[in-house]
């Protein structure tokens, strides 16, 4: 399972799941800040005993700044696959108040399951609101849960 949450910003632009998304603000952070593919490096790192995202590439190593995070699935699938993983599905939740995500997922998927080397058939990404409560709900960030199963 992987979590990650990320504050909405003026002058950054919004990339969610691999693409970027047209919106008046976007997520702060060392990389490109994907919620969304952070919270499924943090599941599919942590299903292979390997720690998080933050423990193997952090946000203290310069080489990383405004790092595409597709980069970083990329070597995620790398680091599991030394161990003879390989990804079998991802499962993943995205929680935003705006913008709305929904007309974006055969875009995020088609991204996505390439880099994590399955079909887009198993590649789940789903979109919700928290109801405009909490930060989410008062847009000051987006979150992302990601489950992720991953086989030898």
């Amino acid at each position: 399972m992987g979590f990650d949450v990320h504050r909405l910003v003026e002058g950054r632009e919004l990339w969610l799941g691999g693409i970027r998304i047209e919106h008046e603000r976007g997520l702060l952070g060392h990389s490109d800040a994907d919620v969304l593919i952070h919270a499924i490096c943090d599941a599919l790192l942590g299903a292979a005993g390997k720690r998080d995202i933050g423990h193997n590439f952090p946000d203290t190593d310069p080489t990383l700044l405004g790092i595409d995070s597709k980069v970083l699935l990329g070597r995620t699938v790398e680091l599991i696959a030394a161990d003879g993983w390989h990804v079998g599905n991802v499962d993943v939740t995205v929680c935003a108040e705006q913008p709305k995500l929904n007309p974006h997922i055969p875009a995020m998927t088609a991204c996505l399951a390439p880099i994590l080397g399955i079909g887009e058939e198993d590649l789940s990404i789903k979109a919700t609101t928290t109801e405009k409560l909490g930060y989410t709900g008062r847009g000051e960030g987006m979150a992302a849960y990601a489950v992720a199963l991953i086989e030898r």
